[in-house]
C-alpha cells in the first residue's frame, strides 16, 4: 500500500493537482484575506461607539455579511455564476474557482475579524483617542496590533476552510487535489489515489494549524 501511494505522489497528474491546490489556496487567502480584513475592520469601526461610528454603513455591511456568509460553497458557485462569467469570462477552470473562493473567504474573514476585534479592551482605544491619534492611526497601531494574535488563529481557521473549498472546486473544473482524488480515485474505483490525495490535504491542514498556533502564541507572549 505504501509503495502504491508513493507511486501516486511521483506521478505528473498528482504534481499538477498539488500545484493547482497551492495556487488556488494561496491566491484566495491573499485576495480574500486582505478584502476580509478591510471589511471586518470596517464592520468593527462603524458600529456604535466605534472610531468611525456610522449606523447606516454598519447596518448595510452587517446585512451583507449575514446574507452571503451562510451560503454553502457549492451553492454559491451556482448562485454567482453570471457574476463569475462577467468578471472572469468563464464559469469553469481554476480562475473561476479562485474568484468564487475569494468571495466566500472575504465574508468569512470579515466576520472572524470583527469578532476578534470586539474583544479588544475599549480603554486602550479611548487612551489612543485621548492622545490625539487619528482614526487611521488607531486602526493600524492599536486595533490591529492588539488583536494580531487572535487574528492569526482566525486566519488559520479560514485557511483550512479554503483548503476545503479548493477540494470542491473540482465541480467547476478548478482542478486541485480534491478533483484529483475524486476523478482518478473515487470515480475510477482506485482507493489508493483517493487515500493519497486525502493524506496530502490533511498534511497541508496540519502544517497550517501548527504554524498558526506557533505564530499566535509567539505574538501573544510579547
Amino acid at each position: 500500500m505504501i509503495s502504491d501511494i508513493l507511486e501516486v505522489f511521483s506521478g505528473e497528474d498528482f504534481s499538477t493537482a498539488f500545484g493547482e491546490t497551492l495556487v488556488m489556496v494561496s491566491l484566495t487567502i491573499l485576495i480574500g484575506g486582505i478584502a476580509g480584513l478591510a471589511l471586518g475592520t470596517l464592520l468593527y469601526t462603524t458600529r456604535e461607539n466605534g472610531v468611525l461610528s456610522n449606523k447606516f454603513v454598519y447596518t448595510i455591511l452587517n446585512i451583507l455579511v449575514n446574507f452571503v456568509r451562510p451560503i454553502p460553497f457549492i451553492i454559491l458557485i451556482a448562485a454567482i455564476g453570471p457574476l463569475t462569467l462577467s468578471v472572469i469570462g468563464t464559469t469553469i477552470g481554476t480562475e473561476a474557482a479562485i474568484f468564487v473562493m475569494s468571495i466566500a473567504a472575504t465574508f468569512g474573514v470579515a466576520r472572524i475579524v470583527e469578532q476578534n476585534l470586539v474583544s479588544i479592551d475599549p480603554g486602550v482605544i479611548e487612551a489612543a483617542r485621548a492622545m490625539g491619534a487619528s482614526p487611521l492611526q488607531i486602526i493600524v497601531s492599536v486595533i490591529i496590533r492588539e488583536a494580531l494574535g487572535p487574528l492569526i488563529l482566525g486566519f488559520t481557521f479560514i485557511f483550512i476552510a479554503v483548503v476545503d473549498m479548493s477540494a470542491m472546486a473540482g465541480y467547476i473544473g478548478g482542478g486541485g487535489l480534491g478533483d484529483f482524488a475524486i476523478t482518478y480515485g473515487y470515480n475510477a474505483f482506485n482507493p489508493t489515489i483517493t487515500l493519497a490525495g486525502t493524506i496530502v490535504i490533511i498534511l497541508i491542514v496540519q502544517v497550517a494549524q501548527l504554524l498558526g498556533n506557533f505564530l499566535s502564541k509567539k505574538i501573544m507572549r510579547r
